[in-house]
């Protein structure tokens, strides 16, 4: 590595930055629509968040949280990549975190990665279900902390520790 010497006036502070935080989309995107994926980039872009996460979860992932048939996870990540592909100028990036692992990952090492490789504030982007899911874990007292949650979908019924925790989440617009 070179030593580079630059020549700032006296006084001179660098410019903000201008978009802070990252939304991660945490879902096994089987059953979200483009409309939901939409909505994420547009509150990615309403906030000023740094970039948008897709963080699909794989096959042993979702078995363990919930039982039913899923796709594999290459054709979720393809369709993830298709539609990324539709919005060349959108700030998207699609997590291969679950891809490489081939197996369950529980979400305190998904949340763990998640704080470690990007930018903070860091915001989840959940479903109901997924949000009534993750408020059920035992490390959610810890997490809750940490990360804020926007929730999308049915005002339904919501998990006693999200009540308890109102002001760290809100609705999607």
């Amino acid at each position: 590595m070179a030593n580079s010497h630059t020549n700032v006036p006296y006084g001179y502070e660098p410019p903000a930055a201008s978009r802070k935080g990252t939304l991660i989309f945490y879902d096994t995107f089987e059953q979200i629509t483009d409309e939901q994926l939409e909505n994420a980039l547009n509150l990615t872009n309403s906030r000023a968040f740094a970039q948008l996460v897709l963080y699909p979860l794989h096959e042993s992932t979702f078995k363990r949280m919930r039982s039913g048939n899923i796709q594999p996870y290459f054709k979720r990540e393809d369709r993830l990549h298709d539609w990324k592909r539709e919005h060349p100028d959108a700030r998207i990036r699609v997590e291969g975190l679950e891809g490489k692992r081939k197996k369950y990952t529980p979400m305190d090492t998904a949340l763990r990665h998640i704080k470690a490789e990007y930018p903070a504030p860091h915001f989840l982007y959940l479903t109901t279900e997924m949000a009534n899911l993750f408020a059920s874990f035992d490390s959610f007292k810890e997490w809750i902390k940490e990360v804020r949650i926007v929730i999308d979908g049915p005002a339904t019924e919501l998990h006693p520790r999200l009540e308890q925790n109102k002001n760290r989440w809100d609705w999607a617009e």
